[in-house]
């Protein structure tokens, strides 16, 4: 049976959702192991054991982690090695991809990334052009690495697996390699994570610097704030909510626009969302092409109806 390697990096006090939906594709695509960086705890690895995991590998030395890429990449590339997968899954960040990117040079081994479905056969469907083409791509050499985007697929529940077998493997570290000098912790949200939520409202310059209408209905809805690059540059939010080409993609259940005209580098990081709506005054506005559903309007006015619409039918 083929064994399927997850690259699960730093999730904290629990797993994120992007890392349950990489092992349930991999789970279905055989067994899962992981190859795991941050501080396993028990109810971590336990979920692990409970989602089919039959072995974890971390590394042997705890300076892994005080490194920027490089040493990651070294560390997944050690464990490919050691464990001999038939295919390894990360996440589609922009960090995951430079990490698979840095190992398929160790292992000489092909990468895909931008996966949105996998085959039995290791073939990979994946989204390209901001979601205008699908490609069928396939490694025919080493090791697959595969990024997935998140929301690709549901996540399975959890059964009753035993605890895993933990592997601590050797890797070295590069010796020209960026090192970590100070973190600092991002304030909590209480939203969900913006490149895995399922529901995304975002704004742009028609927002004119006030947030608060889109804020609350992605509370309403439990979804993730967004914007575009106008408004992050304006200095309305932060730079970590910016979707588009320089910015983060997102693939959500639900994307709405709110304020943000549609120009193409906008639409390469959400238009893979699988439903758009769209809220502008100008009705010629270039959002309103992709948008499955468009609302012609002040979003000023539009989004407060739609929040108290939600909320009340919901209490």
């Amino acid at each position: 049976m083929a064994t399927v390697l997850v690259l699960i990096d730093q999730p904290g006090e629990g797993l994120h959702k992007s890392h349950r939906e990489l092992l349930t594709i991999a789970s279905g695509l055989g067994g899962a192991a992981v190859a795991f960086l941050g501080d396993l705890n028990e109810a971590v690895a336990q979920e692990l054991g409970a989602r089919g995991v039959r072995t974890i590998y971390r590394p042997s030395s705890a300076d892994v982690g005080e490194f920027l890429v490089a040493g990651k990449a070294a560390f997944l590339a050690a464990t490919v090695r050691a464990s001999s997968p038939s295919a390894v899954l990360l996440g589609n960040s922009f960090e995951a991809k430079e990490i698979a990117a840095r190992a398929g040079v160790q292992l000489t081994s092909g990468v895909i990334t931008d996966a949105v479905a996998i085959g039995e056969d290791f073939s990979v469907t994946k989204s390209v052009l901001a979601g205008s083409y699908a490609v069928e791509a396939k490694v025919i050499t080493g090791t697959p690495l595969i990024t997935v985007k998140a929301n690709t697929v549901d996540v399975a529940p959890a059964g009753d697996g035993g605890a895993p077998e933990v592997v601590t493997v050797d890797s070295a570290m590069p010796a020209r390699a960026a090192r970590i000098t100070g973190r600092t912790a991002k304030a909590a949200s209480g939203r969900p994570e913006l490149t895995e939520a399922r529901v995304i409202v975002a704004g742009g310059r028609g927002v004119d610097g006030d947030f608060t209408p889109v804020e609350e209905l992605a509370d309403a809805l439990g979804g993730a704030v967004g914007a575009s690059r106008a408004a992050t540059d304006a200095g309305w939010i932060e730079h970590s909510a910016q979707i588009g080409q320089t910015g983060k993609t997102v693939s959500p259940q639900l994307y709405i626009s709110a304020g943000i005209s549609g120009a193409i580098q906008q639409k390469a990081g959400m238009q893979t969302a699988k439903v758009i709506i769209a809220v502008n005054k100008d009705a010629d506005s270039p959002v309103f092409e992709i948008a499955d559903f468009g609302v012609v309007g002040d979003l000023f006015k539009v989004l407060p109806q739609a929040t108290a619409e939600i909320i009340k039918r919901r209490s």
